[in-house]
């Protein structure tokens, strides 16, 4: 399938992330390229864009569903400027960009640890954060980022229709993917440049979460704890209180 948006028309040569496109018809995966991308120069901060990602993973090795030509699946590698322990706020910070990029269309709230979710909780996109260490530093991060753009409930399939939703199925219309990701390489950019000068996302990051009060099943390791959502903790942990008393559960 050969796509005839302008993905460039998305990019900003005054941004580190985004300041160029890289568009393929069809990847095996986004993150991978992106990560590719880190050892070339000026590779960090490009947008992999995929209509078809073959191998398209998420998180805890689940793959990412996603027909061509409807959605919005890109990554970003970088060079983050972050201690590892705090590698969880730039995957709180990239929900909040997508969070920020959609506003047009849906008010979405954030699903511990990376879903962004509609009203009615179903899931409109996902986040996949891999990095590697040097000590007690990031090295490399790579951000992918799936967002369901046009995809019509009625066109998904059935094991995932009953708990994921689009934007177009929200905003009543047809999304344009390429202004879309515009306005998220611009709230990413953002994101990242706040957290370099020492910024938190950690309050508008529980301001956006939507499991507070509510009843959570949650897999931690092996173990499965079920209660209710009781916030999220200065380390990015899920709070829940349970049978048992009050527990955290590391991002």
């Amino acid at each position: 399938m050969t796509d005839t948006l302008d993905w460039s028309a998305a990019a900003d040569p005054r941004r580190r992330i985004g300041h160029a496109v890289e568009y393929h018809a069809s990847i095996g995966s986004t993150n991978d390229r992106a990560r590719d991308l880190l050892a070339e120069p000026g590779g960090e901060g490009i947008a992999v864009v995929a209509d078809l990602q073959t191998a398209g993973r998420g998180r805890r090795g689940r793959s990412w569903i996603s027909p061509p030509g409807m959605n919005l699946m890109v990554s970003v590698g970088l060079w983050p400027r972050l201690a590892a322990r705090d590698a969880w706020h730039l995957a709180a910070a990239s929900s909040l960009a997508v969070r920020e990029a959609c506003r047009p269309w849906a008010e979405l709230g954030v699903k511990w640890p990376n879903d962004l979710v509609d009203a009615f909780g179903a899931k409109l996109a996902g986040l996949l954060l891999e990095t590697t260490l040097d000590g007690e530093r990031l090295a490399t991060a790579v951000v992918g980022i799936g967002i369901n753009v046009n995809w019509a409930k009625a066109e998904m399939p059935p094991e995932i229709a009953d708990r994921a939703g689009s934007l177009s199925e929200v905003a009543g219309t047809q999304v344009d993917r390429v202004a879309l990701l515009a306005r998220l390489l611009a709230a990413l950019d953002a994101e990242v440049a706040a957290l370099g000068a020492g910024h938190s996302p950690v309050e508008r990051y529980r301001a956006a979460s939507v499991l507070d009060g509510r009843f959570v099943v949650v897999t931690a390791g092996s173990e499965t704890i079920d209660g209710r959502g009781a916030g999220i903790g200065d380390d990015g942990s899920l709070l829940v209180d349970t049978g048992a008393g009050r527990r955290s559960i590391a991002y």
